[in-house]
């Protein structure tokens, strides 16, 4: 079912969970074991990461170097086939601009489709690693309302060889990325909300945001979309933080602000589990906020810490 589908025939606000792909040659047993006990909170759909391929040099036996690309983390899609069939639950794959053709990309929605699937989250994706900024795949997508348009156009039955004539229409809800503190490239706020409304206008269905860690940038950053004709789904994106290393990552990989109070908490903790529980209050307190302005979705990025979340939910429901 498509995720707007879900919030339309929704009687309380729908609960759903990020996961990412086990590193090459790790079981898929690391993400059951994660989602496992979260399934007890019935979520409406959970997200696949995609990642990228990355350039590496690879030692040869004659001492020089070459070039390989490798993928660390495969299996998007056969993940999410593997969650609809273990949970019958929605799988929702994040589709990346980054490292692939627009051919590449048309295979994989065209594999989606077959394989049933009603809802992709559209991404431009992060530079490669050895790339100080985002180089796009020389046949592929510089940019994500790129990659929203060729969608939209699948789902009309264009496709990229103009003599398919007739072509099967696939039926894609297609979900955007939002930035309550503005994606950390752009320039401004108001230019950032430019380029999410064009998305839309092009045939986005929702917004994920990034995550944030107070309440109000996500109910401003609403605001503004609403002022701009942005009247799509905005959905949360949490997170615990439980550790310092996160008070200095956090902020400069995701451009997302800690408050005072959390970074404090979390500086003076003593041990881990003190950390946790610093991050599980303040997750908790965000949620019952969130719950109580009415907010659609509660989407949590479980990267890490489940059972933080776990006991967040035990909480609220």
């Amino acid at each position: 079912m498509k995720l707007t589908d879900k919030l339309a025939e929704a009687k309380k606000p729908i609960i759903s969970f990020e996961i990412l792909p086990p590193t090459k040659g790790k079981s898929i047993d690391s993400i059951y074991n994660t989602l496992d006990p979260l399934m007890e909170f019935d979520p409406a759909f959970i997200n696949v990461t995609y990642h990228r391929a990355e350039q590496v040099f690879k030692k040869m036996p004659n001492g020089g170097f070459e070039r390989v690309e490798i993928r660390k983390r495969p299996g998007t899609v056969g993940i999410c086939a593997a969650l609809m069939h273990k949970y019958k639950v929605e799988a929702i794959p994040h589709l990346i601009c980054g490292g692939f053709s627009k051919e590449e990309t048309e295979n994989a929605l065209i594999d989606l489709h077959f394989l049933g699937m009603k809802n992709v989250l559209a991404l431009r994706g992060d530079a490669a690693a050895n790339e100080k900024f985002f180089t796009p795949h020389p046949h592929g997508h510089r940019y994500a309302d790129e990659l929203v348009k060729q969608i939209v156009d699948l789902n009309s039955g264009r496709y990229l060889e103009d003599d398919i004539m007739d072509g099967v229409k696939t039926d894609f809800c297609i979900g955007v990325a939002g930035y309550p503190e503005k994606h950390m490239e752009s320039p401004n706020v108001d230019t950032d909300i430019h380029y999410l409304k064009n998305k839309i206008d092009l045939g986005a269905h929702y917004i994920t945001t990034q995550m944030f860690f107070n309440n109000e940038h996500y109910y401003n950053f609403v605001k503004r979309c609403r002022e701009n004709g942005i009247n799509v789904p905005i959905l949360t994106g949490l997170k615990p933080v439980t550790n310092k290393r996160q008070l200095n990552m956090i902020p400069s990989v995701f451009n997302a602000e800690i408050p005072l109070e959390l970074s404090k908490g979390i500086q003076n903790a003593k041990t881990d589990a003190a950390a946790d529980q610093v991050g599980q209050e303040w997750l908790l307190h965000q949620c019952k906020d969130l719950l109580k302005n009415n907010v659609p979705v509660l989407h949590f990025y479980t990267l890490g810490k489940p059972n933080i979340i776990y006991n967040v939910l035990k909480e609220l429901f």
